[in-house]
């Protein structure tokens, strides 16, 4: 590989980097697989040549660990949300309480719907 044909490279993977994080920062989550695939691809061509400038990769790897933390928020994100879901599809068959004396009461929350017909 030639010390241009890598340069092209980081020069992508740069661009490809600060594309993900605009995904990441506006929620955009649809964006991120197939920057994910591209990003797969540049990464094998980068590994499998030689890089003169190692300052080249030392910016690429700042760009990746603050993409991927980036990545570990929104994830963590994404888990309470569904923790949460899950927390109040459970309040709609249940509720746990206290009554004055500190015990547990649970109240059922189950809601029986019926279509009744008139002719």
């Amino acid at each position: 590989m030639t010390s241009e044909s890598t340069t092209d490279i980081v020069s992508m993977l740069d661009e490809l980097l600060e594309a993900e994080r605009s995904a990441l920062l506006s929620g955009d989550l649809e964006r991120l697989p197939p920057l994910l695939e591209k990003k797969a691809r540049l990464i094998d061509a980068l590994n499998a040549g030689e890089v003169e400038d190692e300052s080249l990769l030392e910016a690429l790897k700042v760009k990746l660990v603050r993409n991927q933390d980036l990545l570990d928020g929104a994830l963590e994100g994404i888990r309470k949300v569904a923790k949460r879901l899950a927390l109040l599809r459970r309040l709609h068959h249940s509720f746990d309480t206290y009554d004055d004396r500190g015990q547990r009461q649970t109240i059922d929350g189950d809601v029986v719907r019926r279509v009744e017909r008139r002719a």
